[in-house]
């Protein structure tokens, strides 16, 4: 009994050795030593979502005003009215004086964010459908209203003033009884705080970091995805230190997944997974989209984060354009966070709710093909245009056509089996030294898989 006893004893002791968590110190060579935890490479698509004040106007610039894709964010509604350096200034100026008139000021706009429809069940039930299997919400815009009671924003958060409602908590309440993981974007900096104006160290110390503290002990998300970090370097904004107590003492120290917008000089650099937004790259790799860690693309819609009264259809991504680009983005090794733009009174627009079901349908045949799993490298360079793309799962290659096409002709590759997914019948598929030739079968309305894209499997394609 006491040999067992000592037995059990040593085994808890090399357990606890093997397993114990690492120190990480505030510096970027420890912080960045982090692995990415793996359920997020894994995931491979997660939705956005901007509400805030701005959804009260839902305005921004379109293409039709002949501005680029970065001035059309209708989020950026307050700083782009009271800048008149920014491009699109005139364009907000001309709608606020017509809409609202001069005596009407952003603050106001707090009237209207009533968040009266808000169903957060009906949210989860939506990003479920859609295939998705995490979320990410603004908790608090560059404007600095928050969506969760912020001590730091008394008076300035959807529970004291608008909605009266703890919209942060409600959402990932339902989120996570969805099983989907959900985590918060948070913006370091805010116009036209008085602080942050007058002093960015007391900013840091007495607003910013708290807030920080405060999100992630309240509600344990998944996921810090910060921004507005531009301003200052990583050092003012004592990022190593914050992500130092995030890594080794939060209460999400082990799963949670952070981002690379930490300071000026960290994106595609420092932090957790890298960042594009509408293929932007802070970095000279936009080309090809190596990174030396989990990446991971953000865009909206239409052509705004924020929700845009004025956007028409043509603005408007079509169910096969977001298709092709999860395909693209994850054949490239990323993720695809797709984002969502809600009404002020807490409506998901129809129009993107048809976009997130017709991903679901497609993700319902097509997953296996997606979840899980990574950009082959002997995949051909990918080129503007491309309708054929590889993802790989252990030794099996997925070929995902974004067009149907009587045969695709592959190298490089040695199948045992070929099948199309949701198709029961058989594939002809013929080879010899690496080069095959599939052939697609005949299908008809009621034979063919799904719409969009086609997935052929390659099982034991690849050693």
């Amino acid at each position: 009994m006491k040999k067992r006893l000592l037995l059990l004893w040593l085994a808890g002791c090399l357990s606890t050795t093997l397993f114990a968590q690492k120190k990480y110190e505030a510096n970027w060579a420890s912080i960045d030593s982090r692995p990415v935890p793996g359920w997020f490479e894994d995931a491979k698509f997660g939705i956005f979502i901007h509400w805030g004040l701005f959804s009260v106007p839902a305005f921004g610039p379109t293409a039709r005003d002949g501005v680029g894709i970065y001035d059309r964010y209708a989020e950026w509604y307050w700083k782009k009215w009271s800048d008149p350096t920014a491009k699109s200034y005139p364009v907000f100026q001309k709608f606020h004086e017509r809409v609202y008139g001069p005596n009407v000021k952003y603050p106001d706009f707090v009237e209207g964010f009533k968040a009266e429809l808000f169903n957060p069940d009906e949210w989860a039930k939506v990003f479920e459908q859609s295939g998705a299997k995490y979320v990410v919400l603004t908790s608090k815009h560059h404007e600095g209203f928050t969506l969760w009671p912020s001590a730091q924003s008394w008076n300035w958060n959807a529970v004291d003033v608008g909605p009266h409602r703890d919209l942060a908590g409600d959402l990932i309440k339902s989120v996570k009884d969805k099983g989907l993981r959900m985590g918060y974007y948070y913006s370091l900096y805010e116009w036209f705080n008085p602080l942050y104006k007058e002093n960015v160290n007391r900013y840091v110390d007495e607003h910013m970091i708290p807030q920080l503290k405060d999100l992630v002990t309240r509600y344990k998300p998944d996921i810090v995805w910060t921004d507005g970090e531009w301003d200052h370097p990583s050092d003012v904004w004592k990022s190593t230190e914050f992500l130092a107590w995030l890594y080794n003492e939060s209460p999400v120290k082990e799963e949670v997944v952070v981002n690379d917008r930490w300071g000026k000089e960290t994106r595609a650099k420092h932090g957790g997974f890298f960042t594009t937004e509408y293929e932007l790259v802070h970095s000279d790799n936009s080309e090809s989209m190596k990174f030396s860690r989990p990446w991971e693309e953000c865009r909206g819609i239409g052509s705004s984060f924020g929700y845009n009264r004025v956007e028409l259809l043509e603005d408007y991504s079509s169910s096969a354009d977001v298709i092709h680009i999860l395909i693209e983005k994850v054949s490239r090794g990323g993720n695809l966070l797709l984002n969502i733009g809600p009404t002020a009174d807490g409506r998901i627009p129809v129009i993107m709710q048809q976009r997130l079901k017709d991903m679901g349908d497609w993700m319902k045949v097509n997953s296996e093909a997606i979840y899980g799993t990574r950009a082959w490298d002997k995949a051909p360079a990918f080129k503007k245009g491309n309708k054929l793309f590889f993802t790989r799962k252990g030794n099996d290659l997925y070929a995902i056509a974004t067009e149907w096409t009587d045969q695709l002709v592959m190298d490089g590759i040695s199948p045992k089996k070929v099948t199309l997914l949701g198709y029961n019948g058989t594939i002809k598929a013929t080879g010899k030294g690496g080069k095959w030739t599939i052939t697609a079968p005949a299908v008809t309305p009621s034979t063919i898989p799904c719409q969009y894209a086609w997935v052929y499997k390659l099982e034991a394609a690849v050693k």
